[in-house]
């Protein structure tokens, strides 16, 4: 199962480009094994601000997906449900699992009202490249924990 991190921004050379990059890398290389992966960013831009317009840019992007909104009023999980929950996915014979990122005001709630779920990373705000981080942290952590690797929390 292909599993992609879709944002709506361009992020500059940063400590955090890195640590996506990082945690992309190594769940693609963990992720084989188990029919995961690979795993990528999808970074698109609108040339108009506004959620419709970068509503219009990722669509294209969600076609045949199984859609996972990055928003405020989702459901947080816990590393083990997460994971569960990936696993599941791919079990029901999902070839694509997308997470998305909305912009600076959130996603459209046409996006939103298609979604298959909703994900939250607590009440707390964050910046953009800090939920990425995060978001490909936790699909790193997901394919390790579904991989069997001791966990913590355990």
């Amino acid at each position: 199962m292909k599993i992609t991190i879709l944002a709506v921004g361009r992020l500059p050379r940063s400590p955090e480009v890195e640590l996506v990059k990082l945690y992309v890398d190594r769940a693609t290389a963990a992720g084989r094994s188990l029919g995961l992966g690979p795993v990528d960013v999808i970074e698109v831009e609108s040339r108009k601000p506004g959620k419709g317009p970068e509503a219009d840019v990722l669509r294209p992007h969600l076609e045949g997906a199984h859609v996972i909104a990055c928003d405020e009023h989702g459901t947080a999980r816990a590393s083990r449900a997460f994971a569960a929950e990936i696993g599941r996915l791919r079990d029901d014979g999902v070839r694509r699992l997308v997470f998305m990122i909305g912009g600076a005001d959130g996603l459209d709630p046409s996006l939103l009202a298609a979604a298959h779920g909703k994900l939250a990373f607590g009440p707390q705000t964050w910046p953009h490249a800090m939920a990425r981080a995060m978001l490909a942290e936790q699909v790193y952590r997901a394919v390790t924990i579904l991989a069997g690797s001791p966990y913590h929390r355990d």
